[in-house]
């Protein structure tokens, strides 16, 4: 669409949607279509959101517009915007207003806001989920395409699985958090609603980018937002689901191999986040309003900020005691598996449930999102189908920081499960990367395939080498070397040569050091002749296969391993 049919159409939807309780502040539609038609005139010079209406969650600074975090009293207007917002300009995006949210982003209902409730898509008697509640209804509404909300405990994730859409919480750090109202200072993200994966990830990659201003902002050890394949073999672990979720837990769990685990750890951690030290972070982050002006804050929202400041500094220190050992069970998972999938929430509760408990339905919501920013994890919310009532429900793919680029083809492949999004296409080998192909445990799913991941590598394609190698079996690894090389193993060998089976990885070129040292002798580096021309592989010393079984005949190590 051109950028002023694509304002039209937002323009009509939100009239259609009608609600008053979505927007805090709406771009008036005459300056929303002047800025589509300055788009269209200077036409899209390779930006990549040219003309695209987005929605920003009203605790991020729109320069020009007011900026109320829910809270009236607290309402200033900024004059310049944030990072985030900065790069979505420069990349063509129009900005079609402020949406509403639990008030400073403390909650996961989205009812405690003084402008009123965003109304669910399905069922307006239920929560839209929060904090990030305008946002997500804006785009499961069809309002906007994309739109940013923020995630502190679950505010990406929980709305997104409200709105049958997708909900990015990238890596803690790796978006710019500067100009926004913060909650949790040190685990605080600006997030990204959209209707796919695909849509998530190219916004993320607009917004991300290491600033130097901000204090908690990261830089990328690699190019992480570099979408990968979907592998052969993908390992996702899962946990036990019991309950109205688990059909549609099992559906997607199904999608991929992998373990039973139990997350204990992570759910103890994550009843800290509003039982814990993070709760005076929050109430640091608002001292000036909790001590001077607590009567502007709603209700709810005093009651856990002021809760904040009675706590204790001897209990921070256990708290974080625990974290590091759940950072380390989190990393020690990681070795072991590509994901962990988890549902993103419970179905969400009617209005009047959230009234009658507001602090306890709402920690509910959060048992399986609270922890993630404490664990330092990113994470991919996508839809998972819907209940016999008609509530959809939402799984969640988690990851080690810096994973979304490997994380992005496993929730994509669930979200296919339940509906057709456009395909999403693995990115070539960039100019900073070398193309690797493996034939043995660092292949998907395979033990040694962490020392790919950890380097920043992904999955590009599975491939085949000419008809000109033989494979041997080296213990826990394979050896690969090419014919008419050294002399044929010993005893038990089959004769011949053959088109081996492997895998092409993509790893950063300054990462291959660091990955050669790792791999102890008599296997190596070396160019390797694939079927659809050259690629650095594993390659074998013709003296170190001496003896070995030759398993060429079997077509490489999965079939090797298949054989038992």
């Amino acid at each position: 669409m051109t950028p002023v049919a694509a304002a039209e159409a937002a323009i009509a939807a939100d009239r259609a949607f009608a609600d008053p309780a979505l927007w805090i502040t709406r771009v008036p539609d005459d300056a929303f279509l002047a800025r589509a038609r300055e788009l269209a005139a200077e036409g899209a010079q390779g930006r990549p959101l040219w003309g695209v209406p987005v929605a920003i969650k009203d605790n991020i600074d729109v320069a020009g517009l007011p900026t109320t975090a829910a809270c009236p009293g607290y309402a200033y207007t900024p004059a310049a915007s944030a990072e985030a917002v900065r790069r979505l300009l420069e990349a063509g995006a129009n900005i079609l207003g402020k949406t509403n949210l639990d008030q400073f982003a403390t909650g996961l209902v989205g009812v405690r806001s003084p402008y009123g409730v965003p109304r669910n898509v399905f069922d307006p008697a239920r929560v839209p989920g929060g904090s990030s509640s305008g946002s997500a209804v804006a785009v499961a509404a069809g309002i906007v395409k994309v739109a940013l909300g923020t995630d502190t405990a679950g505010s990406g994730r929980v709305p997104a699985a409200f709105g049958n859409i997708v909900g990015l919480k990238p890596t803690i750090g790796s978006v710019s958090a500067g100009g926004m109202v913060p909650a949790c200072r040190s685990i605080d993200t600006i997030s990204v609603f959209a209707r796919d994966v695909a849509q998530a990830l190219a916004v993320q990659r607009v917004i991300a980018g290491y600033h130097p201003a901000d204090p908690w902002s990261r830089a990328a050890p690699y190019p992480f937002l570099r979408c990968a394949a979907l592998p052969a073999a993908a390992r996702v672990a899962r946990i036990a689901v019991g309950g109205e979720l688990a059909a549609p837990y099992a559906r997607a769990a199904a999608r991929f191999d992998g373990a039973t685990v139990s997350i204990d750890i992570f759910l103890e951690v994550a009843r800290l986040l509003y039982d814990g030290p993070w709760v005076a972070e929050r109430s640091a982050a608002l001292r000036e309003v909790v001590e001077g002006r607590p009567e502007i804050l709603h209700p709810v929202t005093r009651r856990i900020l002021e809760g904040g400041l009675e706590r204790r500094t001897v209990d921070a220190f256990d708290a974080f005691h625990l974290l590091a050992r759940a950072r380390r069970a989190a990393a020690e998972l990681f070795r072991d598996c590509d994901a962990l999938l988890l549902p993103t929430t419970w179905p969400a509760p009617t209005l009047a449930e959230v009234a009658a408990d507001p602090i306890g339905v709402n920690s509910r919501l959060g048992t399986w999102t609270n922890f993630a920013n404490l664990c330092d994890l990113a994470a991919i919310a996508v839809p998972a189908g819907f209940l016999a009532d008609g509530r959809p429900v939402g799984v969640t793919l988690l990851g080690p920081a810096w994973s979304e680029g490997r994380l992005a083809p496993l929730a994509d492949a669930i979200h296919r499960l339940t509906s057709a999004p456009p395909p999403l296409p693995a990115d070539p080998i960039g100019g900073d990367e070398t193309g690797l192909f493996c034939i043995g445990a660092h292949m998907a799913g395979l033990p040694l395939n962490h020392q790919i991941t950890t380097l920043g590598g992904r999955f590009v394609r599975t491939a085949r080498t000419q008809a000109a190698y033989r494979l041997y079996a080296l213990g826990a690894r394979p050896g690969l070397l090419r014919g008419g090389e050294g002399s044929i193993a010993g005893e038990g060998s089959i004769a011949g040569e053959g088109s081996i089976a492997g895998e092409v990885w993509a790893l950063p070129t300054a990462a291959i050091g660091a990955l050669l040292t790792q791999v102890p002798p008599p296997l190596g580096f070396g160019a390797v002749a694939l079927d659809d021309g050259p690629c650095l592989g594993f390659l074998a010393e013709a003296a170190g296969v001496a003896g070995a079984e030759d398993i060429t005949a079997l077509g490489g190590w999965r079939g090797f391993l298949a054989r038992g």
